[in-house]
């Protein structure tokens, strides 16, 4: 008979993530944690299998945050933007990780749900096979895309500092090379995160519907 496990896999997914949202992806080792579980680092190669496993617990945890109301809505575009958006915000929510959200290759039961509910709301509007495979990888790129942009691109500093730090910059830019670049930084001063992210939703949806 195998001895009992000392921690559930929900355990080592919260403190991996933690990890990573107060440290940045280099934070995270197994040495960092098995400190924060209280053991040693041996004790969690029995539960996960080197770097990749690792990681895979920060994307596990993320995606089970998602959430979205499942309550049956007249339109099928309601219901995809109601889970993008539960989708978006978890990945948001810890900037840290949104490399692995993009680059890993998860099967875990935590990234299949919000999968699974994407294609269930695609496939209300009447796609299938093909096109709702299409449907499903261009919104998918959008939401864990749109997170990275917003944190990490070149108008995250629009957000990340107060109003008049942001305009002072962009005042710094020459202004007869980035004319539209200047135009946007500006707007996304003032701009909400959630706004624009269904703004960009439905010109994807009204390109799905044609």
């Amino acid at each position: 008979m195998s001895a009992p496990r000392k921690f559930a896999r929900e355990q080592l997914q919260v403190a991996a993530l933690a990890l990573v949202d107060e440290e940045g992806l280099p934070g995270l080792t197994m040495r960092s944690l098995a400190t924060a579980l209280g053991t040693g680092p041996m004790t969690i190669y029995n539960y996960v299998d080197g770097r990749q496993g690792l990681e895979q617990l920060v994307t596990e945890a993320v995606m089970a945050q998602a959430r979205w109301t499942s309550e049956p809505r007249d339109d099928w575009r309601d219901q995809v933007v109601a889970v993008a958006e539960g989708m978006w915000q978890a990945v948001r929510a810890h900037p840290h990780a949104v490399p692995l959200i993009l680059t890993r290759r998860s099967l875990d039961l935590a990234t299949l749900l919000p999968a699974e509910a994407l294609l269930q709301a695609i496939a209300l509007g009447g796609k299938s096979g093909a096109e709702l495979l299409v449907a499903f990888r261009t919104l998918s790129g959008f939401i864990t895309g749109f997170a990275q942009a917003e944190l990490a691109g070149p108008l995250a500093l629009a957000r990340d500092e107060d109003a008049t730090a942001a305009t002072d910059r962009v005042a710094a830019l020459p202004s007869e090379q980035f004319p539209r670049l200047t135009e946007i930084v500006h707007a996304a001063v003032t701009s909400n995160p959630e706004t624009e992210f269904r703004a960009g939703l439905h010109i994807i949806l009204k390109g799905l519907d044609a």
